[in-house]
């Protein structure tokens, strides 16, 4: 009750104080650090403030007393959670979890002759990450892929946090590179509350030349993209076939000839010589 009444009366005395938002993020488990610095503070004595952090509106998430931590109105999920670090005035919020997302208020009293005053006001604005793994591409074509027919793929990422703002494919052949936008797909674990994500591509490959398939996942643009292993995929097309037929063919055909006319030859100039041989003979 008392932390409320607080709250309430420090609210009352703020309009003179400007009370900036500091964005903060922390990955999930890990430390959040929450700023509550002001101007002078390493000049002022712990044991004459009175620190509040706050989330929302009523939850208490760190009280010091006049220099001693107190633990009366911490609200339950915060409990042996958080530490003050007095030399930065920074709150420490171990084990953030999706759950601790919002926004943080710091209100510092000091205590004066007559009633405490409020000296500082500051607010955090608490983000969590959490890493997708990279997108990983999956053949859904069964058998061999011939020219001219559809290739169906599968693109996806799990295990993330917030939702990612889209995903794309990239498609690039003679030194060219195309982007496609596809349907994503996303879903949220009820639990966890972390994001998967699955988009599919349906095109046709060109033949005969290498095409390679890459699927790109854009986080936001503080957060960066993440991009699969490129797939390389080459298919030999008809007219490639017809090529080596015509090519061949008359290879063959060449390769007949020049094994054959000598023969011809051969035998040609001995039937023209063997009738003169017999004469010949008959005149002896």
């Amino acid at each position: 009750m008392e932390a409320c009444i607080f709250f309430f009366y420090a609210m009352i005395l703020l309009p003179g104080i400007a009370a900036s938002v500091h964005q903060v993020k922390s990955f999930l488990n890990h430390t959040a650090y929450l700023s509550c610095y002001f101007p002078n503070s390493q000049k002022t004595d712990i044991k004459d403030l009175r620190v509040f952090w706050q989330k929302g509106d009523v939850e208490v998430v760190h009280e010091v007393y006049y220099g001693q931590e107190k633990h009366d109105n911490l609200s339950p999920k915060y409990m042996n959670r958080t530490k003050m670090d007095m030399d930065k005035w920074t709150l420490q919020l171990l084990n953030a979890g999706i759950v601790d997302e919002g926004q943080y208020t710091c209100i510092i009293q000091h205590r004066d002759k007559g009633s405490p005053r409020v000296i500082h006001r500051s607010q955090c604005l608490l983000h969590i990450i959490a890493n997708y793994s990279q997108p990983e591409i999956e053949w859904l074509h069964t058998g061999e892929l011939k020219p001219n027919e559809y290739l169906n793929l599968s693109c996806s990422s799990s295990g993330g946090y917030p939702e990612p703002k889209q995903m794309m494919w990239l498609i690039s052949h003679e030194n060219t590179t195309y982007r496609i936008m596809r349907h994503m797909d996303v879903s949220q674990d009820a639990v966890t509350k972390l994001y998967s994500v699955t988009s599919k591509l349906n095109i046709t490959v060109p033949a005969n030349t290498l095409t390679n398939i890459s699927c790109l996942l854009h986080l936001g643009e503080q957060l960066g993209s993440l991009v699969s292993v490129p797939l390389g995929i080459e298919i030999q097309g008809e007219e490639m076939e017809q090529v080596k037929i015509n090519f061949f063919v008359p290879l063959i055909a060449v390769i007949i000839l020049i094994t054959l006319i000598p023969a011809f030859v051969i035998l040609k100039k001995n039937r023209n010589t063997s009738p003169t041989n017999q004469s010949v003979s008959l005149a002896a």
